[in-house]
């Protein structure tokens, strides 16, 4: 049945969410503090990998660099596009909204957890490609992979930052399940070049939630997801 990894995916970030709030309540702040770093950490490398194994081509010469003009060029479009729109806002106002109907309004940390969860697992080529093949050949297998990563993840997440983690649940949904019902327009037009510059503009945004984790910085990285388009659209000219 099309759409049943979508359910799947979103039924294991809301059970990673629940554990994450039973762990954190007999975490102290140390614990918690440390596992945000951790988490922050892990971003990094992760999307540094993800990056790296798009851009390193291993030759028997030696080894070579391919997409960073399109990356500085997907980037920077990106950025501008997303600051125009200000997309970073529009998720702000979502989820100041999602707090106040929760009852989360002493929750200081419940917008950080929001944002910062939703871009974790939303962002990325196996959200993509798993969708599509929930939506083309009714196989939920990718996205039950993913599913048991994001329990994980948002577990952790929940555990460092609180239940704001859990309702990033929405924005999945509303994303992987939009590409599972389109599956048939959107597939003849997705070439293997696109998926390959999405997984690597996708990991670089993922690389810039760890550094706002590990850090304490503030990089507007829902600005920037417009470069994800944009990745797409340049790669028939590279």
């Amino acid at each position: 049945m099309p759409g049943l990894g979508t359910l799947i995916n979103g039924l294991a970030v809301i059970g990673g969410g629940l554990l994450g709030l039973i762990f954190r309540k007999g975490l102290p702040q140390r614990f918690q503090i440390t596992l945000m770093q951790a988490l922050g950490l892990s971003s990094i490398f992760i999307g540094i990998a993800g990056a790296l194994e798009k851009m390193l081509v291993i030759q028997a010469s030696g080894v070579s660099v391919q997409g960073t003009m399109l990356a500085v060029l997907s980037l920077a479009a990106g950025a501008l596009l997303g600051e125009g729109i200000n997309l970073e806002y529009r998720f702000e106002q979502f989820g100041s909204w999602l707090k106040k109907k929760t009852g989360s309004d002493e929750d200081d940390r419940f917008m950080e957890a929001f944002l910062t969860a939703s871009l974790t697992i939303c962002v990325g080529a196996m959200a993509i490609v798993g969708a599509l093949q929930d939506g083309l050949a009714a196989d939920p297998s990718l996205l039950i992979t993913k599913a048991v990563l994001d329990c994980l993840i948002i577990m952790i997440f929940t555990s460092a930052l609180g239940k704001g983690a859990i309702f990033s649940v929405i924005p999945l949904v509303l994303f992987q399940g939009s590409i599972t019902l389109l599956a048939r327009l959107i597939a003849p037009v997705l070439s293997d070049g696109m998926i390959a510059n999405l997984a690597m503009t996708g990991s670089m945004l993922i690389f810039c939630v760890g550094v706002n984790l590990m850090f304490n910085t503030k990089i507007r990285v829902a600005n920037l997801l417009p470069a994800l388009l944009i990745a797409l659209l340049l790669t028939p000219l590279f």
